[in-house]
């Protein structure tokens, strides 16, 4: 049966719209109903307003058994666009490889995607503070983890490495990507928070593949900075021909310092994000972005930093988690069938 968007509450569309039409048009743009469940996404557009729509997938938590809607609605807001998600991916998750700490909730929250970004005059550091993106799925993309070198605390395992409370600023901040486990992430480079959000730490194998049309990948989300994140793949202006595009950063040679009670020793492997140097040796900054045809964007890549490895704007200020508080109550989402 054919899923549609209800209307949402007053308070919702009075918090997240503005008294703007939803386009430069006297009448207001409409908007359909459309499932995105397994999607390829085509677009490639850095325009946020190119994606007003209200978007819906049908998946499941494959470990628990247990079907979810993802709810995805993104239309004019006063200064940019708004995207509102209850953080259910477009995909089935949760698969035999999985190891979340808690499950996955519906946490409903709201974003403001500049349009017309600019860089900022130095790249900011990416920050535990703030959500680094939106994708277009509706799933946040939170890069750093909370695991580091520390030897000296009980909850250390036998490498010397805890799980959570560290942060950007303690040396050897572990790569979630660079352990085997993924700190229990799915297929999808995901897994949850405390709160049951579920949360991408790289390329989100979803939304877009390795056929890529004759320009490159489509548009997947938004950085915290208005910037578009694309797939792998972009057209080479020097060849003119589609390929994948190839990070900047190189690991390490040698060993590390230690092994120490501040240093872990051992060689460089990946493990940590102090293990990569930007070298400048592939086609991205060292933020993971570059300009195509007079656009700039990140690019999602197969090796370290993934996704993204700072800002070079900067971040709205909805993505600060402290303000973009979760919602939990199911009747924030209305739906009829």
């Amino acid at each position: 049966m054919k899923t549609t968007f209800g209307i949402f509450p007053l308070l919702l569309l009075l918090v997240a719209c503005s008294s703007e039409p939803a386009s430069n048009d006297t009448n207001e743009t409409e908007t359909t109903s459309q499932d995105i469940t397994e999607a390829i996404f085509t677009k490639t557009s850095a325009d946020c307003e190119e994606y007003i729509n209200e978007y819906f997938s049908t998946v499941k938590d494959l470990k628990r058994n247990v079907g979810f809607e993802g709810s995805v609605h993104v239309e004019k807001g006063s200064s940019g666009c708004t995207i509102l998600v209850n953080g259910i991916p477009n995909h089935n998750f949760n698969d035999a490889t999985a190891s979340f700490a808690t499950d996955v909730a519906e946490v409903t929250r709201s974003f403001t995607l500049k349009q017309n970004p600019t860089k900022a005059n130095s790249p900011t550091e990416l920050s535990q503070g703030y959500f680094d993106a939106i994708m277009l799925n509706g799933v946040v993309l939170d890069m750093l983890s909370a695991g580091c070198y520390r030897p000296t605390s009980p909850q250390a395992n036998p490498q010397g490495i805890v799980a959570v409370g560290c942060t950007p600023s303690d040396p050897w901040l572990v790569d979630p990507l660079g352990i085997d486990s993924k700190f229990g992430a799915d297929a999808h480079n995901a897994h949850t928070q405390p709160d049951g959000t579920y949360h991408y730490h790289g390329n989100p194998m979803a939304m877009f593949n390795d056929s890529p049309r004759s320009e490159g990948s489509p548009v997947i989300g938004f950085a915290a900075d208005g910037f578009p994140i694309f797939g792998s793949y972009f057209k080479d202006p020097a060849t003119g021909n589609v390929r994948k595009a190839v990070s900047g950063y190189t690991l390490k040679q040698g060993n590390r310092p230690g092994p120490d009670n501040t240093n872990p020793g051992g060689s460089y492997t990946g493990l940590y994000i102090d293990d990569y140097a930007f070298t400048g040796s592939g086609d991205l900054d060292e933020c993971n972005g570059m300009t195509v045809n007079g656009q700039y964007g990140y690019y999602v890549t197969d090796e370290y930093p993934w996704v993204l490895k700072c800002l070079s704007g900067t971040p709205h200020s909805s993505f600060r988690k402290t303000t973009n508080k979760a919602k939990q109550d199911p009747s924030y989402w209305h739906h009829e069938h």
